[in-house]
Formats: structure tokens, sequence, C-alpha cells
């Protein structure tokens, strides 16, 4: 499939394009693992515990090593992180794919190192290619959520394979990373290339500085100084709207049922994996297209997802509409708002950061996204077992069943 691929990317292609093509590719690969286990979450965990806890699992070593990135990840050369994306996914999806407890979290755990991992470097990359690349892994990375969704979906609710093996074939998709290296002459060409984080010498090979420098107050002050920058304009807005949305997701949204006779699906677990799959769509579509209507106040993003999280919590309180199909569209709503901050967020830095802060700044304000998620994790575990256990006392049990 690789190889399929490169000859693909041989074609007569723009290198404009090809840039666009390939950073599609590994914001699709970076994100799919994460998407699919978020999609899982109900068949992994079961429906007594809240789903919160896959999330939680999810987000909180990708947040972890987003925090201290900006610290030490200047001294790992581009060549040395594309291995450990591939071991971490394998590894990690393949833990996942026993449906063992006490397989799974590590197995959660690795994934999201990776993607972690994984999204710091892209978007440091994307500072060398320009908007096209940036373009392209938001675009991605919008594509990992509905391909990834959809995919499960399909395996498992309509094709109706065994989730076990459904989720092995997913440990393929990371090797798709090695692709790095059919660009790498070209990230190394690039008249752009004028890297402070990552120094190149003539063979391509990082210089060696004293990592001793890392553990100096000097090194972290500075650090912290140039992080306080972006808090305001950047880290806030996309921080709140992932909270708001990854409440409705893994805390809402699981109890936004309706009798299964109403529906066209066999289990209520199959309408929590259409919701994923509607608010990833709507994830795609923002992030492909969302450059195309630039919002400079990103706080707009976070008042539109806050109202969101008021109706669905408004919905699943006091059941006001009783029509599957709303909540399915204001879910979708919900995708796009996510995508177009996103999207917009890191196109501001693009275009409004100095080129010589432009690297740091684009892997540093991707704490934010994970960092909003995570405390929306933490809510999770707390709201939805509240809202079942009100809706299984006003006679909609609906939450508690398969």
């Amino acid at each position: 499939m690789i190889a399929v691929v490169k000859v693909v990317m041989n074609f007569e292609w723009s290198r404009e394009k090809r840039t666009f093509l390939y950073f599609w590719l590994f914001g699709l690969i970076n994100n799919i693992l994460y998407v699919v286990i978020l999609s899982a979450a109900s068949d992994i965990i079961g429906p007594s515990l809240p789903k919160s806890i896959v999330l939680l699992f999810d987000i909180m070593p990708s947040f972890l090593i987003k925090l201290s990135a900006p610290f030490f990840i200047h001294k790992i050369h581009y060549d040395k992180r594309i291995p450990v994306l591939i071991i971490l996914s394998v590894f990690g999806i393949m833990l996942v794919s026993t449906r063992k407890l006490w397989l799974c979290l590590p197995g959660i755990v690795l994934a999201s190192l990776s993607s972690g991992f994984g999204e710091i470097t892209f978007l440091q990359l994307t500072h060398f290619f320009g908007s096209r690349s940036l373009t392209g892994w938001s675009s991605g990375t919008g594509g990992a959520g509905i391909v990834g969704s959809f995919s499960y979906l399909l395996l498992t609710t309509f094709l109706r394979l065994n989730i076990q093996v459904s989720l092995m074939l997913y440990a393929l998709l990371p090797f798709f990373f090695l692709l790095y290296f059919n660009v790498n002459d070209e990230i190394y060409a690039s008249q752009n290339y004028q890297s402070l984080e990552v120094p190149i010498e003539e063979d391509g090979i990082a210089s060696s500085q004293d990592p001793i420098q890392i553990l100096k107050p000097d090194h972290w002050n500075h650090t912290l100084k140039r992080l306080s920058q972006l808090v305001v304009p950047y880290m806030i807005p996309l921080s709140t709207v992932y909270l708001f949305e990854y409440l409705i997701n893994q805390g809402v949204a699981p109890t936004l049922l309706f009798p299964i006779d109403k529906t066209p699906f066999v289990k209520y677990r199959d309408i929590y994996v259409t919701y994923g799959t509607l608010y990833q769509l709507g994830v795609f579509v923002s992030r492909t297209w969302g450059h195309l209507l630039p919002v400079k106040n990103l706080y707009v993003f976070s008042i539109l997802q806050f109202i969101n999280l008021a109706v669905t919590i408004c919905q699943s309180y006091f059941y006001f509409t009783h029509s599957m199909w709303l909540l399915m569209i204001i879910i979708f709503y919900e995708g796009l708002i996510g995508g177009s901050s996103y999207v917009n967020c890191f196109m501001n830095i693009l275009k409004n950061v100095d080129p010589k802060e432009r690297e740091f700044s684009l892997g540093s304000v991707s704490i934010s996204d994970s960092s909003g998620t995570l405390i929306s994790a933490f809510l999770g575990i707390y709201l939805e077992p509240t809202l079942c256990k009100h809706q299984v006392d006003t006679g909609r049990p609906w939450c508690r069943m398969e």
C-alpha cells in the first residue's frame, strides 16, 4: 500500500498539491487511532462505566507530552520521531484490541502518546511548508474523524465484524508514517528551512547541543515567557472550545437516547457511535474548508460551542424533543464549530506570529486542545452518571442498556 501511495505521489502534481496530499495523509494516520478508540469506548468498558474514562486515558498522555514538549522537543530530530510514532501506535492498538480492560488502558496510553507527539511534530513541520501543508494537515485530521468513526461503525454495526478483529485492522495504518522520508529531501531543500529549534548540518543530522541546557533555570524561564505570549490570543479560546465539545461527546451524548423502536438501529450503542460519526463529519468539513472563512476573534467559537453544550444538557435532562434527527443536526453542527476553531487558530499563528517564533508556537499551542479535552474527561466522569441516573429515575432507562 505504501508503494502504491508513492506511485500516486510521483504523478505530475505541483509541489503545493503534493505537499497538501502528504500532510493530509499524515493528519489522517496520526489521529485515526484516537478517533477509533473513542468510537469504541462503549465496546471497551461496557454500558455500566462512564465513557469519559476512555477519554481520560486517551487524552492525558497526549496532554502531558504536549505540556512538556516545548522544553525538550527541539533536541529531537524529525527523522528520529517517526519510528517512535509507529512503535507506540502499533503496540497501542494491539493492546486495545484484546478488550481486556487491564490491557486496553495501557494500550490507550501508548496510542495517546503517539497522537500527541505526532501532532507536535507535523504542526512544527508546517512552518517549513506554509499554509498548504497546514490546510492538508487540518483536513487530514478532520478526515481521520470521519474515516475512523465511519469505518468502525461500518465494520461493527453494519458488517457485524468481530470487534477484536476490527480493532486489529487499524494496526496496519501507522506504517504510512514511513512516507515522511519520501518528502525528507524537500524539507531540507526548502529555502524556508531556517530552524532555530532543530539546527541542520550538511548531512541532515541535527547538530549536537548540551542536553543539560534543558535543565537550567534560564532555559525554563525563557520557554515560559514564550508560552505566556500565546495564552490569551490562541490557547484559551481553543482549549474552551475543546472543553465544551468533548464534554458533549463523552459526557452528554451517551445519554442523548431514544426508544430503540423509534430509531433505525438495533442497539443503543449504535446511536452513540452514530453521533460520533456525525460529529467527525462536521469536523472534517470545517477543517477542510474552514480556512475559506477566516475568523480573527477565536472566542466566537467558544461562545457558540458553549451554547451547544447547554442545549444538549437540557435535552438530556428535560427530554424536550423526541426527534433524534434534530439531535443529529446539533451534533454535526458541534463538529463544524470545533473544526473551524482548530484550523483558524493555527492559520492565525501562521499569519501573525514572527517567523522566528512560528515553529515553537505551532507546536506549543497544541497543548490547548488536549488541556480542554482533559478537563472535559474529568467533568464527564461525573456528568454522564448524573444525567443517566436522572433519566432512569424519570422512566428513561436507555442509558443503562446496550
